[in-house]
C-alpha cells in the first residue's frame, strides 16, 4: 500500500531519520514509537504528503506521491493530525461530511451515500448522537472522536492517525485502538498510528517503527520491535513487561534496577 525509498527527514540541520526503507502492507496496523522530538509528527505528516522529503521519497499504490491529482490521493489516504482548531461553527455531521468532498466531484450537495457513510463513521466513533451538536461546545475526547469519525468517513485503504487516543478517556482509548485493528483485519486497510501508549499500540498492532531521534530506526512486527531493551533505547527510560492474562504489559522499571 505504502513504501519509502532511502527517506531522510532533518528539522533545523538536525537528522531525524535517515534512509528509511519501508513499507506498509493492506492489513497491517503500525505503530510509531519514539520520544519527544523524534521525528514522529513530523514522519506522519511527510507520509501524508504534507512535507517534502529532505531525500528520498514516499509511494502510495507504487506511485510517488507527487504524481497523484490531490483529489485521487484523498481518496488513498486521510490523515489525522495531532492537533486541530475547530474555529467555525459547524456541527458534527458537517464536519465528517466534509471528508467525503473527494467523492463529490461537480456535485454540489451531499449525495445519501455519503451521510450514511457519515452517520456510519460517527456510530462507529460512539458520537451519533452529537450529530447536530456545534463542534465548538463539545469535549475535547468528544471532538477527538468527531475528527476520528471524519477520517473513517473519508473511505480510504490508509489512515494516518497522529496520536488519535489523545484527549480520550480509558473506555474510548480502547476502543479506538480495537477499531483500527478491527479494520485492519476485517477490511484489509492500512494504518499508521503514532502513540505514547506502549500498552494500546501493544494491543492494537501487528507491527511498530521506533524513531531513535538520531536518524535510526527500528522496523519490524511488534514482537520483535517492541522487546524491552530496544524500547529503553528509544524512550531514553528503562522498560521492563510482566505477563497477566496471556497479555504483555509495558511498564516504567525503577532506575535503580539498572543503575
Amino acid at each position: 500500500m505504502m513504501q519509502t525509498a532511502s527517506l531522510s527527514l532533518r528539522i533545523r540541520g538536525r537528522l531525524l531519520v535517515d534512509a528509511l526503507d519501508w513499507q506498509v502492507r493492506p492489513g497491517e496496523c503500525w505503530c510509531v514509537i519514539g520520544r519527544n522530538g523524534a521525528g514522529k509528527s513530523t514522519l506522519l505528516r511527510t507520509l501524508a504528503g504534507l512535507r517534502e522529503p529532505d531525500s528520498g521519497c514516499v509511494r502510495v499504490g507504487g506511485r510517488e506521491l507527487a504524481a497523484w491529482p490531490l483529489l485521487e490521493l484523498a481518496r488513498q489516504r486521510a490523515y489525522l493530525p495531532q492537533a486541530r482548531n475547530d474555529a467555525f461553527g459547524y456541527c458534527a455531521i458537517e464536519t465528517v461530511l466534509a471528508a467525503r468532498h473527494p467523492y463529490q466531484d461537480m456535485r454540489y450537495w451531499d449525495a445519501e451515500q455519503d451521510h450514511q457513510r457519515a452517520y456510519a463513521a460517527l456510530r462507529a466513533l460512539d458520537v451519533e448522537a452529537l450529530a447536530q451538536r456545534d463542534i465548538r461546545t463539545l469535549s475535547g475526547g468528544e471532538r477527538q472522536r468527531v475528527a476520528i469519525a471524519a477520517a473513517l468517513a473519508q473511505d480510504t485503504p490508509l489512515l494516518l492517525l497522529d496520536e488519535p487516543a489523545n484527549a480520550l478517556d480509558l473506555a474510548h482509548q480502547v476502543g479506538v485502538m480495537e477499531l483500527m485493528a478491527n479494520l485492519c483485519r476485517r477490511d484489509n486497510k492500512s494504518i499508521v498510528i503514532v502513540s505514547h501508549d506502549l500498552n494500546l499500540a501493544h494491543r492494537a498492532s501487528t507491527h511498530a517503527l521506533l524513531l531513535m531521534g538520531d536518524g535510526r530506526w527500528i522496523a519490524g512486527e511488534v514482537a520483535d520491535a517492541m522487546k524491552p531493551p530496544v524500547l529503553s533505547a528509544c524512550l531514553g527510560y528503562p522498560i521492563e513487561t510482566v505477563q497477566h492474562g496471556g497479555r504483555t504489559i509495558f511498564i516504567p522499571a525503577q532506575r535503580s534496577h539498572h543503575d
